[in-house]
Parts: C-alpha cells; sequence; structure tokens
C-alpha cells in the first residue's frame, strides 16, 4: 500500500474543499491516478458539457420527448421558458403560504381544529426524499408530527393509520398527503383508498382534510377538484420522482412539519453553483462520477456502500438507493446497445456498521467501495466528556477514521464526503451532490439517467396477475367441485399461468372474508380451490 507520507500528499491533491459552504469530498483513496485522469478528462468534459446543455432545456428523456429540469427548482432564473419559470416561483409561495395557513389555523380541520400531523402517503420518489428530509431534519419542535404510508401492505397501512389515531387529536388532527403523478399508480392509490375509509368509519369528511400533489388533469387532480379536497400543487412532467424532493413533493410535507425549505434550496443552489465547474477536478460532482467510473470500470463490478456517521443521516442510503440505482440499472444503452449497466447501493449508519457487516467489507469479497459521510458538529449545544477529554463524537469520529484506515489497509476503496452540520442547508447540498453526479456518470458510461423502463415494466406485470385472480375468481364462482391451480389456469384460457393462479388463490384462501375456500392436496400444488 502506499505509505503514510504520500499518502497525505495524495489526500492534499486530491481534497476538494469549498469552505463557503462547510463542504469537502476527499477521493484520495480511490485510486485515481494521474494516467486514469488523463485518460477520462476528455469524456468527463462531454458529460459537463452534455449536463450545461441540459440545464439550458435539452431534450434528455427521449423515450417521452421531455426536458428534465429538477436544476430549476432551486434556480428558476435559470428555466428555458419564463412560463416554467413563473410555474416555480407561484410553486413555492404557494407552498409557503399554504403551510402558513396551517401553521396559524386558517387552513383547519373539519371541526375547525388545528392541524397537528401529517400523513404523507407515496411511493418512490414521492416517499424515500420526504422520509429522507423528515427524519435528518425533524425534532421535538416539529410544527407537525410526520407519518408516513409507501407501500401497499395491508398491515403497514393499519400500524401508520392505528399511530396516527393514537396521538392527540387522531385523524381529525391530522392532514394527509397524496402524492401521485397520475394518481393511478397502486400502492399510493390503495393507501388513499384505505385511509379515506379509515376517516369515514370515524364519521369524518376525507376531503376536508386532504391534499393532492399530481400531475394536472391527472385522475388525482380529477378527484381532489370535484371532490373539493383542502388543496392541490403541481407534479410537472419534468421532474421525474426521484429528483423531486425540491419540487412540491418534498417542499409541502417538510414545510407542514416546520422544516426551513429556504435553507433546503439555498443549499442544493450554492451546490449546483460549486458542480458546474467546467475542470472536473475543481467539480465535487464529477469528482464523484469519475471515481464511480473507476471503482466499477464503468460496468458497475462494485456495488457502492454508504455508511454516514450521523444517525440523522439513516435514510440517505434509501434515498440514494432509488436515485443511483433506477438512473443507472439500464438494459441499454444510449444508442440501443445491450450494457446491463448500474450500480448497487445499499448502507445502514456508522459505528452501527463496526458491529453489523463491516467484517465482511474489510476481509471479505471486494465487491464494494465505501462512501463515508461525516457531520463535524456532534450536536447542537456541549457535548460532556466519557473519557477525560474524549466524548462521544470523538469515538464516532475515531470509528469513522479506523474504518477508513481498516479497509484502505486491504485495498478496498473509499471516499469521505464532510459537510459541517446536518442542517437543512447540508441536506439540500447533497440532494444536489449526488442530483448532478449520477447524471454525469450517467454520460460517462452512455446510458439515459432520466428514464425508467424497468419500473414500467413492473407495474404492467402486477397489473397482469391482478387481472388473472379475477378471471380465476370468476371461474370459481361458477360453482362446481374444486378444482387445482392447473385446472382452473386451463379454464380461464391461461395454462402457462398456472403457477400465478397458484399463488393467487393461496393468498386468497389465506384471507379470511376473500370468497376462495383452500382443500389440501396430496402435494401442495394439488390442492383444490372453491369458491366458499
Amino acid at each position: 500500500m502506499t505509505d503514510s507520507k504520500a499518502l497525505w500528499d495524495l489526500y492534499r491533491k486530491l481534497l476538494f474543499v469549498e469552505e463557503r459552504l462547510g463542504f469537502s469530498l476527499d477521493v484520495s483513496r480511490m485510486g485515481l491516478d494521474d494516467a486514469f485522469l488523463k485518460k477520462t478528462d476528455g469524456d468527463a468534459r462531454r458529460a459537463l458539457a452534455e449536463m450545461d446543455a441540459l440545464e439550458k432545456g435539452a431534450i434528455a428523456n427521449a423515450d417521452e420527448k421531455r426536458m428534465v429540469g429538477h436544476y430549476w427548482l432551486r434556480a428558476p432564473a435559470i428555466a428555458p421558458t419564463p412560463e416554467i419559470r413563473s410555474a416555480i416561483e407561484d410553486n413555492l409561495a404557494h407552498v409557503r403560504r399554504f403551510a402558513m395557513d396551517v401553521h396559524e389555523g386558517r387552513a383547519s380541520t373539519e371541526k375547525n381544529g388545528r392541524f397537528e400531523n401529517l400523513l404523507s402517503i407515496g411511493i418512490g420518489g414521492s416517499a424515500l426524499g420526504p422520509q429522507f428530509v423528515s427524519d435528518a431534519l425533524g425534532g421535538t419542535s416539529d410544527r407537525m408530527r410526520a407519518f408516513f404510508i409507501d407501500n401497499t401492505d395491508p398491515d403497514g397501512i393499519d400500524r401508520t393509520l392505528g399511530a396516527v389515531a393514537a396521538t392527540k387529536g387522531g385523524l381529525d388532527a391530522t392532514l394527509v398527503l397524496v402524492i401521485s403523478k397520475s394518481g393511478g399508480t397502486p400502492e399510493p392509490r390503495n393507501a388513499m383508498l384505505e385511509t379515506a375509509r379509515a376517516y369515514a368509519a370515524k364519521g369524518l369528511s376525507f376531503p376536508r382534510h386532504a391534499v393532492a400533489i399530481t400531475g394536472e388533469g391527472s385522475a388525482l387532480d380529477r378527484v381532489a377538484r370535484d371532490e373539493k379536497w383542502l388543496d392541490r400543487f403541481p407534479m410537472w412532467d419534468w421532474v421525474g420522482g426521484r429528483t423531486s424532493e425540491l419540487a412540491a413533493v418534498g417542499l409541502v410535507p417538510a414545510a407542514l412539519q416546520g422544516i426551513d425549505v429556504d435553507s433546503l434550496l439555498t443549499g442544493a443552489h450554492d451546490m449546483d453553483a460549486v458542480t458546474r465547474a467546467k475542470d472536473p477536478l475543481k467539480n465535487p460532482a464529477a469528482l464523484l462520477a469519475l471515481a464511480w467510473h473507476h471503482a466499477t470500470r464503468g460496468r458497475g463490478e462494485k456495488a457502492m456502500v454508504v455508511l454516514p456517521y450521523k444517525d440523522r443521516f439513516l435514510l440517505l442510503s434509501r434515498y440514494l438507493q432509488q436515485l443511483v440505482m433506477e438512473s443507472l440499472g439500464k438494459e441499454k444503452d444510449r444508442d440501443g446497445k445491450t450494457v446491463h449497466q448500474g450500480i448497487t447501493v445499499y448502507g445502514n449508519k456508522g459505528s452501527t456498521d463496526q458491529h453489523a457487516y463491516v467484517q465482511q467489507l474489510r476481509d471479505g469479497v471486494s465487491n464494494f467501495f465505501a462512501v463515508f459521510v461525516e457531520v463535524r458538529r456532534d450536536r447542537a449545544g456541549e457535548s460532556a466528556e466519557v473519557e477525560p477529554g474524549v466524548t462521544c463524537g470523538d469515538y464516532l469520529l475515531g470509528f469513522l477514521l479506523g474504518t477508513r484506515r481498516a479497509l484502505y489497509e486491504n485495498g478496498r476503496p473509499s471516499l469521505t464526503i464532510t459537510v459541517d452540520s446536518a442542517s437543512a442547508r447540508s441536506v439540500g447540498m447533497l440532494i444536489a451532490l449526488f442530483d448532478r453526479a449520477v447524471g454525469l456518470y450517467g454520460s460517462l458510461v452512455n446510458v439515459n439517467a432520466y428514464h425508467q423502463p424497468g419500473v414500467e415494466a413492473g407495474k404492467k406485470a402486477a397489473a397482469a396477475v391482478i387481472e388473472i385472480q379475477r378471471k380465476a375468481v370468476a371461474a370459481l364462482k361458477k360453482g362446481g367441485p374444486g378444482a387445482t391451480a392447473d385446472e382452473i389456469a386451463v379454464a380461464i384460457g391461461a395454462p402457462s399461468e398456472a403457477e400465478t393462479v397458484f399463488h393467487v388463490l393461496e393468498h386468497l384462501a389465506a384471507n379470511g372474508g376473500r370468497g376462495v375456500r383452500r382443500e389440501k392436496g396430496e402435494t401442495p400444488s394439488a390442492a383444490r380451490f372453491a369458491a366458499g
């Protein structure tokens, strides 16, 4: 390995520091030697030029013929049209005004009380970003208690609604955000219907407690308008779900919770300015993308393990998991060539990881690179000593530096991102940094980071399963003796779908009141199903 003096020299050479932002990036332990940097300089500069064109309104998502404008959200003045600029500015004013109306009681509950709770219903980017920001920046002084439903799991929905109902004021004191661009995505639609039933069971009007964040003219937008929900906020087609945290998707719940959304936007705006630098070595997003490229050989050969040494950043890895994997996980490149690209992302937090999977990271299979996230400020006040001259925060840094060293000594690459504090501004900076790094990496490996055909394929497959379920249940209702999954599949004209029929009928039979009865067979697959 490199000796300490040489490593210190490399650290000083490659360290990016922006003192005005309280931010630094260290890629000295990623193996970025001069030969690699020289070889990739032209590609990196081309990626930066593509990013510049993107910010000026170039069509980025060729599949849907649309622009990608999440960068405009924190700098409306650079939007390519006056209409888009006005839409962004008007929406931000709307967010501020609505949050103030709720906090001051002008927007009140059905019984004219104050809203104390916030229940946000969404999936994917409509949940992961708001959850990350809420957990990172929330606290005991929040203006509203935040709850989230982010799945179509009935028990999960019950747990969350139960937790909301147990608060002072319960459902009546709860404002519900329903976030869905189309309004037809099953998970938020199902959760919305379940939540509306819970309100009705309490004799409450769901529309008097509901706000929609959706595309103009969507199914959800029409419902919210027709039922006279409390308010509606836009989701624009030029903002993708995984990059929507600084649009209404993230700003509305954050503002209602009492988080400083202006500082979030300021942090992102300031990081955007830094990451527009044309020299890759003076651009932290470009440095990140190059480090990823080197570690994975541009083919996703290693996973990204996100290790924030701050409890408030626990959900950062989940947020980045979607941002990175949905953006970069593509079968085809931009020329239509099959490439199967992507970078796997997982993580937890330090120093929890010292007692979890760091053992494998150091001594096991070398199939990853680590992303350490350091927060310099330990807490708002002073810290007591746990040993003479040593605090809990000192130990936390010791674990970070010790793990970093242990990995490096065993040939495991890592990079370190440092911010001064876990503040709204620093969270905005991190969001903007990774937004741009993902886009630049996509350009480096020639994939479209702004579409997600695999997600749509999954939705279509799920819809097909539901249709098979409908047909199978209809066949059972025709009466007669019980039938096996194979026989039912033949009866509905889908003999190749016997396994799917088996699974859906097993599920229905396991849940009382679904109208399906199961009789045990000689083997599990020989079970017979009948209506009843």
